[in-house]
């Protein structure tokens, strides 16, 4: 599979920063998704509500990770991605202070901005009155700060922009900052996803919608996708960032690569406003685009790191699809059963799972999943991880709006 072979030069993923309800770290964050142990717990900001668990990132101190200042001026979503970009930076061995900013963009994926600072700064105009409403408002708020303040932050001043493709938003981003470096417009972006939603009225709305498991009595073993008695996902936040560099850039420093960003595919479903095409029509032309893009072919496929939400349509949905587009050799896992769905960060963090895969040959298992849904026909990891090697996997991502991202990541 060489790069002759494929219909683009593949990127190069040179850093890793991860911030998610399995732990603040990558090795953190990796270690918990290894271990299957679920991240869900009874939530005390949604108390009261129907559904009043989540998956939050443990033990996140602002203050301590980021300064007084920073904490008090930057809502939680912008907080998140900044300490998973120094990570990420750090991890690739690169020094913001020597580099060529105008040859760095910034490509970040966030569904929802930040909703915290919305609704505590709704409650301040209702019972204070306007005079009293923050004028850091709207700069904390807006979804395109985020990639505002990474470039801030690292002295960035190529392309800077956000993708909102919902739930599928983080590996959106990840597919355009790819298309940038294979344009010639970078040589290094810092690309991912972030997303802090679970306020009292975002919780409200997706339970009204009947999308979050009800299982209050047992939050640990609410998110269970593919097993036969899910229903419904539970909501998390969390970062993901990846460096990303052309690979000639990156071989030029003699930078490690960890592995390759071979394909990205996109496409809508042009079907329905949260449900899933049941026919996959829409997923299935994201992952034949994606392959094609790669320069691989549905066999060479070892993995595939499943969008797995746990909801009874979407994973039926997309086990189908899988089966239909890369068969059934591969094998399947959905890493929200550890860390619930991080939404907008969602597709970052599970391509960056995707890329530890393939490293570390390392397959994490599906967690709580106990008894298989018999409609979902595929080789699920389940119970403990797989061991094997990884030198080529699928990473799915599908939004509301029916919008779908698909990466593909291959051995360095």
């Amino acid at each position: 599979m060489s790069a002759a072979t494929r219909t683009g030069q593949p990127v190069a993923v040179t850093g890793l920063g991860l911030v998610t309800p399995a732990g603040i770290g990558t090795q953190a964050s990796w270690d918990g998704v290894l271990a299957g142990a679920p991240a869900a717990a009874t939530d005390p900001v949604l108390e009261g509500l129907d559904v009043d668990f989540s998956c939050r990132v443990p033990g996140f101190d602002a203050t301590e990770l980021l300064g007084r200042k920073a904490a008090r001026r930057l809502d939680r979503f912008t907080q998140l991605a900044v300490v998973a970009a120094r990570e990420a930076v750090a991890d690739a061995g690169l020094d913001p202070s020597t580099w060529d900013g105008a040859r760095v963009g910034v490509v970040l994926g966030c569904g929802m901005g930040g909703a915290a600072t919305w609704e505590a700064q709704h409650r301040r105009l209702i019972e204070r009155g306007p005079g009293r409403v923050s004028p850091m408002l709207i700069p904390m708020l807006v979804p395109n700060m985020v990639a505002g303040q990474l470039a801030m932050e690292f002295g960035a001043m190529g392309p800077n922009l956000v993708t909102a493709t919902a739930c599928a938003s983080g590996a959106t981003a990840i597919g355009v900052a790819r298309d940038l470096l294979r344009s010639g417009a970078c040589d290094i972006v810092l690309t991912g996803g972030t997303e802090a939603g679970l306020t009292p009225l975002s919780i409200a709305g997706f339970a009204q919608m009947q999308a979050l498991s009800r299982r209050r009595d047992d939050p640990a073993r609410a998110s269970r996708p593919f097993d036969v008695d899910r229903d419904g996902f539970v909501a998390a936040e969390g970062a993901g960032v990846l460096v990303l560099e052309r690979t000639d850039h990156a071989a030029g420093r003699g930078a490690r690569v960890r592995a390759n960003l071979a394909g990205y595919g996109a496409s809508a479903d042009a079907h329905h406003i949260t449900a899933p095409d049941p026919d996959g029509r829409g997923a299935a032309l994201a992952m034949r685009a994606a392959l094609a893009d790669a320069g691989v072919g549905p066999d060479e496929v070892t993995h595939v790191n499943a969008h797995g939400t746990s909801t009874p349509l979407n994973d039926v949905a997309e086990a189908r699809t899988i089966r239909r587009v890369v068969g059934d050799h591969v094998a399947v896992t959905s890493t929200k059963g550890v860390t619930g769905h991080p939404l907008g960060a969602a597709g970052a963090i599970e391509a960056a799972f995707s890329v530890l895969t393939v490293e570390h040959g390392r397959i994490p298992p599906t967690a709580n999943l106990d008894s298989q849904d018999p409609e979902i026909d595929l080789d699920v990891v389940a119970k403990a991880p797989r061991e094997r090697a990884v030198d080529v996997v699928m990473s799915n991502s599908f939004g509301f709006g029916g919008q779908n991202a698909v990466l593909v990541v291959t051995a360095a």
